[in-house]
């Protein structure tokens, strides 16, 4: 939550904390212990700054400005400043001085106001479909040809065709109660460009399902027609470990809530190229660097299970939420019965991936239907 903030930050947090202005104050009288519904501090170190107050739940902080403020030069860094912590997927909330001594009840309403749009955006990672200890259920359609597919290992030699019709599929997930979908153009990923749109504005289109939708999202161009196209998530893998830039740069434009990270793994290394290529990145610096950027929602599969029903990477998974404890973690690959799932569960998995178990009737949907009784 501090977002790499260094020894200087904290010193210098603690140092204004030490002496508050009288508008900090009067602010902090409402803020305080939770009374709007939310828990705020105060002087709160964020990467580089330091927030007059900051709320983590919501990623919402308050700034107060003083009459320098208006002075252009503090201007153009107060915009560079929301700048950065914008791309780490805080928003900023800005009143003069003036604005809460002359009317402080309309200050409060527009932090009120702020804070409810902001839980109706987040209450997708904070509530569960199916209302059991917050674990989501997503089930799985990889599209190739436009059809419903699954491959094994990411082989596509190794391809079983399920399905004329995704939508048909989507829709009985949806009469099952089932609220997330994890939609892959395979066709995209193989290509490197966004194939299937199609059958994702279908699906959005004729079903109430909450989709993530990854395969070939190699450029703004892909991601704008994804999220046009109706998915709630881009869902992004390789581009954030062969192009950090341009991925950054989608993180500020179109909002770090709007994607989910996608991190195939072997040995504790991320691997890439559909699965060919084996990095020498650590599964959990690359979490950390982009949690630090504003990311809230992360998938992560092990290579070495996928397509296979041999039982999900628990301890990977431990590991992963024991170190990123907030982090909302969406378990994927191996997922063989419903026992699977319990176990997923219970380690603190916030989502689980499934697709195979389900196209091959080891999970039914009426089992997932129950899950939550």
């Amino acid at each position: 939550m501090f977002y790499g903030a260094n020894n200087l930050i904290f010193e210098k947090a603690e140092e204004l904390r030490n002496r508050t202005t009288d508008a900090e104050e009067l602010l902090w009288n409402y803020l305080k212990g939770g009374q709007l519904g939310v828990k705020f501090r105060r002087q709160h170190p964020a990467f580089l700054y330091v927030l007059d107050f900051y709320c983590h739940e919501l990623k919402l902080g308050i700034e107060l400005d003083g009459s320098i403020h208006a002075i252009e030069e503090v201007k153009r860094n107060d915009e560079i400043r929301e700048g950065h912590l914008k791309e780490l997927g805080i928003k900023i909330l800005r009143f003069e001085n003036n604005e809460l001594f002359n009317d402080v009840s309309k200050v409060l309403k527009q932090i009120e106001t702020e804070i409810g749009n902001a839980k109706q955006k987040t209450q997708v990672f904070t509530s569960s479909p199916l209302g059991v200890g917050g674990l989501q259920i997503i089930p799985a359609i990889d599209i190739i040809d436009g059809k419903c597919v699954r491959l094994t290992q990411g082989d596509y030699s190794k391809k079983t065709i399920y399905h004329k019709n995704p939508l048909d599929v989507a829709k009985q997930f949806e009469d099952a109660e089932i609220m997330r979908l994890h939609l892959v153009d395979l066709d995209g990923a193989k290509a490197g460009a966004v194939k299937n749109w199609k059958v994702l504005e279908a699906i959005a289109g004729k079903t109430k399902l909450v989709v993530d939708f990854g395969g070939g999202i190699k450029t703004e161009k892909d991601v704008s027609i994804v999220l046009e196209s109706g998915a709630t998530y881009a869902t992004v893998g390789s581009i954030a470990v062969k192009d950090e830039t341009a991925f950054t740069t989608w993180l500020q434009q179109f909002g770090a809530e709007k994607f989910i990270l996608g991190a195939d793994v072997k040995d504790e290394k991320i691997a890439v190229s559909g699965w060919l290529e084996t990095t020498d990145i650590w599964i959990y610096d690359f979490i950390e660097k982009y949690v630090n950027k504003g990311v809230q929602q992360i998938f992560c599969t092990d290579v070495s299970k996928d397509g296979k029903m041999e039982g999900p990477s628990v301890d990977l998974y431990k590991n992963i939420i024991s170190k990123f404890p907030d982090l909302f973690f969406i378990a994927s690959g191996g997922v063989s019965s419903l026992q699977d799932v319990d176990q997923l569960q219970e380690i603190g998995c916030k989502g689980v991936i499934i697709g195979k178990a389900i196209y091959e009737n080891k999970i039914s949907l009426l089992e997932l239907k129950q899950f939550r009784s």
